[in-house]
């Protein structure tokens, strides 16, 4: 996939899923927010409130950890097709 195509297709997958208003299973958000953050190169510790919130979250990131910034997008774009795809 060309990084352009693949930039752009990300910034409308985190769009969709930005819009996006029912309810979606928290691992499924766990893993957008690792391939997000790696996405974009964004390595802050999470910041919630929650302490359980930030190890879920921390654990997510632990599990993306090998993944490169253009695989992180690849990966985003695949699941939201994949698991929103008759919601598009």
């Amino acid at each position: 996939m060309k990084t352009d195509k693949l930039h752009n297709d990300f910034l409308k997958a985190v769009a969709f899923v930005n819009d996006f208003t029912d309810p979606l299973p928290a691992d499924l958000l766990l893993k957008l927010y690792a391939y997000y953050k790696i996405a974009n190169e964004n390595f802050d510790n999470p910041g919630s409130r929650t302490p359980l919130i930030n190890a879920f979250k921390a654990n997510a990131l632990f599990q993306a950890k090998n993944l490169s910034r253009k695989d992180a997008m690849k990966k985003y774009v695949a699941l939201v097709k994949k698991e929103l795809r008759d919601k598009l």
